[in-house]
């Protein structure tokens, strides 16, 4: 049966549907129920949460402090909420979401443990058909997609990779109950989920071997936990953040002075550096310079000193030239971590470099390099994510005419969007951080409230002025792809093979897909475009009014 032919007289309509029940989800929920639509949020998962819901691995947490790893719309659920710690684990995010959909009673509006496999959009009735995994089936004036750009797991097509006789899985998909007592464990890749989750994996596992495939610019997160005093300053001054954060450049409230690192000599760029370094966390090595993401040498000036930083706090100098980074600092996400460098000199550890060893093929007992094969219980892939488009292509997505999302796109290589929104031929799509906008290069919850607060009120436009469809124009797709591009190109990102262009993947090498001119320029641009009767869309009235 075609899957036109499962709509019937009975199939169910709402005026939205949103995919995921995440940051985005959630809050997109709650705007639209406030704005009086119906609306319901489809989730694959047996809870809400997204990627904490998933990304249950050892050692997983943010890299934001916690205290703006939050949404802000509400002071309430400000002052309600309290963190324990200043990055907060994945079990606190996750107990924090939950709280968030119990407080504004958003559960019986989400349909849990169900999947969308297709949403096709009908010309004719100008609405959405959405098509669910079981068969079942609803329209929506209305589609709107949370799903996150950090959720489609990767793991690479090794040799044999199916071969394997023992256990093996994606850090994302972590296994209830998994014991490492003992075990002669294998984790591929060190990015973002192997730095975090081998400590604690070292500290269980029997033998652990880590093939390393590039390395990284990782920062000590000097965790901590909140006391008394901490809770009440940071809940007296939530107004005062909270503006700050929403018009900081990635919506993280820390100060960022207009200086190049060509402005001072070595021995004061090293105190800047020093100090940033001491505070813990990335985001404050990134904040001490305005030109460290754009100027080679004042780039280079942060990378060697992080790099000596690495053989610093490394005994064994052998194993330190291994894990020195060789790409421009920032331009892949930078890591923190928690007892990273401890682990990999443990007796138990074995650390082996893959551009010097890569790996020739998994076999039914472990992983074979060329200079010999290792003998191992379980692989763990901290592989990452086909990121940016992978969710969003994971759903059959037709718009005008039945064409696909990822045939217009062509699988990522050409990704257009107006303002990283909307596409054109997708009329009532909405995108929440989607590919061309600001989106996993600042804060994330902030940017699922700047993007989720535009939807609404777009939806509110479109509802209060009889419109029935609005849809992208080709000619406002092509400005800002192109925008989108300049800014990129007078950075070092474009120069980086890297996730943000699907260099992780195989066969993927797309263009720099993420607005970088910074959350405050780029709200002034959405803004703008709503104020100018939303100039760049296509808006279609309902007939016979």
């Amino acid at each position: 049966m075609s899957m036109k032919n499962r709509l019937s007289n009975e199939t169910k309509h709402y005026d939205a549907i949103v995919v995921g029940a995440g940051f985005a989800g959630l809050y997109m929920l709650h705007r639209l129920r406030e704005a009086g639509l119906s609306v319901l949020v489809y989730e694959a998962a047996k809870g809400v949460g997204g990627v904490w819901h998933w990304n249950t691995y050892p050692g997983a947490r943010c890299d934001t402090d916690s205290i703006y790893y939050n949404y802000t719309f509400s002071e309430e659920l400000y002052q309600e909420w309290t963190w324990s710690e200043r990055y907060a684990s994945q079990p606190e995010i996750l107990r924090y979401l939950n709280y968030v959909a119990d407080k504004f009673e958003l559960r019986e509006d989400i349909q849990f443990e169900t999947r969308v496999s297709a949403a096709h959009f009908e010309d004719s009735t100008n609405q959405w058909d959405i098509y669910l995994a079981d068969g079942t089936n609803v329209t929506s004036k209305y589609f709107i997609t949370g799903v996150g750009v950090l959720s489609t797991l990767n793991i690479p097509d090794f040799k044999g990779k199916d071969s394997f006789k023992g256990q093996a899985f994606h850090t994302a998909d972590w296994p209830e109950d998994l014991d490492l007592k003992g075990k002669k464990v294998g984790v591929i890749g060190t990015g973002s989920s192997g730095v975090q989750s081998i400590p604690e994996i070292a500290k269980e596992a029997g033998h652990l071997t880590i093939f390393q495939r590039s390395g990284q610019y990782t920062a000590p997160a000097n965790n901590y936990s909140y006391d008394e005093e901490d809770v009440k300053e940071i809940k007296a001054n939530f107004k005062a953040m909270r503006a700050k954060m929403h018009s900081t450049y990635d919506g993280i409230p820390i100060d960022r002075p207009d200086r190049s690192v060509l402005d001072h000599t070595p021995e004061q760029q090293n105190q800047v550096f020093k100090e940033a370094w001491n505070k813990g966390g990335v985001p404050y090595l990134l904040a001490t310079y305005s030109d460290l993401k754009t100027n080679k040498e004042s780039n280079e000036a942060m990378a060697d000193f992080v790099r000596n930083k690495i053989y610093g706090l490394v005994e064994d100098q052998e194993l330190a030239e291994k894990l020195q980074p060789l790409d421009y600092f920032g331009t892949k996400r930078p890591i923190s971590h928690i007892g990273f460098y401890d682990a990999l000199e443990r007796d138990n550890v074995t650390f082996l470099n893959m551009s010097e060893a890569h790996i020739e093929e998994i076999t039914p007992n472990g992983v074979k390099t060329p200079e010999a094969e290792y003998d191992l219980d379980i692989i763990i892939y901290a592989t990452g994510f086909d990121a940016i488009t992978g969710s969003l292509f994971k759903i059959d997505l037709r718009g005008k005419d039945g064409i696909s999302l990822k045939e217009k796109w062509d699988n990522g290589k050409k990704t257009k969007t107006n303002l990283g929104l909307s596409t054109a031929g997708f009329p009532n799509l909405f995108i929440i951080t989607g590919p061309e906008s600001p989106s996993v290069t600042t804060n994330m919850p902030m940017a699922i409230e700047q993007h989720v607060n535009w939807i609404t009120d777009c939806i509110n436009y479109l509802e209060e002025n009889n419109i029935e469809a609005i849809e992208a124009t080709t000619e406002a797709e092509d400005a800002w792809s192109k925008s989108v591009s300049d800014v990129a190109n007078k950075t070092l990102f474009v120069k980086t093979k890297s996730w943000y262009t699907g260099g992780n993947i195989d066969g993927e090498s797309l263009r720099f897909p993420i607005y970088l001119g910074g959350m405050p320029k780029y709200g002034k641009i959405i803004d703008d475009v709503a104020k100018n009767g939303y100039e760049g869309f296509h808006l279609t009235h309902e007939k016979n009014l």
